[in-house]
């Protein structure tokens, strides 16, 4: 993540991207996020994976949001703007960070496989252990598949446990598997709430590799809305990179 407000990083392209995200030469990350100064809105999150392809990354949102909060901007409630348009968030105490996403109103049925988009197109599948899953080779067969490679789609594996479902991704762009991946939890939220026929206001705890997620969303007159992924984003480390 960088402080982009005075535009100092405006020059960076595909390369120096994919060199800091490189996990052998750069620092080593799935995506980058300049944070830029944008009239009318707090900031805007100017999202890239980690092949400098650009798309909207939950999770990244939730991190600019505790960002933002560190460089300063101490709002209670934050709107900013992003690939897939703009965005509403809130951060507590305890750096748990509330994230509005976009309405959505159509999940596409595949055979046993879902299909929605949740400001990146997300493909899931339901298994069981998936904890044996070959969530990369799994995941690269569908997304390089001939009805989505030209594209692309993130890939989602899903159990359901006991009081919570599992999650693991194969992320486009990435091209791997992610530990954690925020759009694409927030659509096995909705298939799930779709397959179990859930109406009015519903919350579906979820975990992944990389930590816990909840998505509370509303379901009225077959449009999702007020969807919200909630979860952590802890400060890790900073440094400095020439590129």
């Amino acid at each position: 993540m960088v402080d982009n407000r005075d535009g100092k990083y405006d020059d960076l392209n595909i390369e120096h991207i994919q060199l800091i995200c490189n996990r052998k030469f750069g620092v080593g990350a799935d995506g980058l996020i300049k944070l830029n100064q944008k009239k009318g809105f707090d900031f805007e999150m100017d999202y890239y994976n980690s092949d400098g392809s650009k798309s909207f990354c939950g999770n990244g949102a939730r991190c600019s949001i505790a960002f933002a909060y560190q460089l300063g901007l101490r709002a209670k409630e934050f709107l900013f703007d992003a690939i897939d348009g703009m965005h509403y968030a809130s951060i507590d105490e305890e750096g748990i960070v509330s994230l509005k996403m976009n309405d959505v109103s159509e999940i596409v049925r595949n055979g046993n496989d879902f299909y929605t988009y949740t400001g990146s197109p997300h493909y899931v599948r339901f298994v069981k252990e998936v904890d044996k899953t070959d969530v990369l080779n799994e995941g690269k067969s569908i997304r390089f598949s001939e009805k989505y490679k030209q594209e692309g789609v993130n890939v989602n594996f899903v159990e359901e446990k006991e009081n919570y479902f599992f999650v693991r991704t194969y992320e486009r762009g990435v091209e791997d598997e992610t530990l954690s991946c925020g759009t694409g939890v927030t659509a096995c939220a909705l298939v799930i709430a779709n397959n179990k026929e859930l109406e009015g206001r519903f919350e579906i705890p979820i975990k992944t590799l990389g930590g816990n997620l909840s998505i509370k969303a509303k379901k009225e007159n077959k449009v999702y809305s007020e969807v919200y992924l909630i979860g952590p984003a802890k400060f890790v480390f900073e440094g400095e990179i020439h590129v």
